[in-house]
């Protein structure tokens, strides 16, 4: 099964956390962030979105960092994806 994003939706998947710190002290999963770094995995064809055009600048594979709390969480096939507007979205990293 494969997600196909709509409008200026943007599919998503975290890229891992590091689990130590950089003193070398490793963390629990409950004392982790939610990683805000994700990678795009589908995005969706733009257009007419509320009375304006939107044209996507992001591309599948790219880098991103999203909004801390921004998104909806689904699972596919035993992984977790996040679906976010491109407005979401607030760089690529490079």
């Amino acid at each position: 099964m494969t997600i196909k994003p709509l409008a200026d939706r943007v599919v998503v998947k975290s890229v891992e956390a590091e689990e130590t710190t950089k003193t070398g002290i490793i963390l629990p999963g409950s004392a982790q962030e939610k990683p805000q770094v994700a990678e795009v995995v589908a995005v969706g064809p733009g257009g007419l979105v509320d009375g304006k055009e939107v044209f996507m600048t992001v591309k599948v594979g790219d880098k991103v960092i999203t909004s801390k709390y921004s998104g909806t969480e689904v699972k596919c096939d035993g992984t977790e994806y996040t679906i976010v507007k491109q407005s979401d979205i607030l760089a690529i990293v490079e």
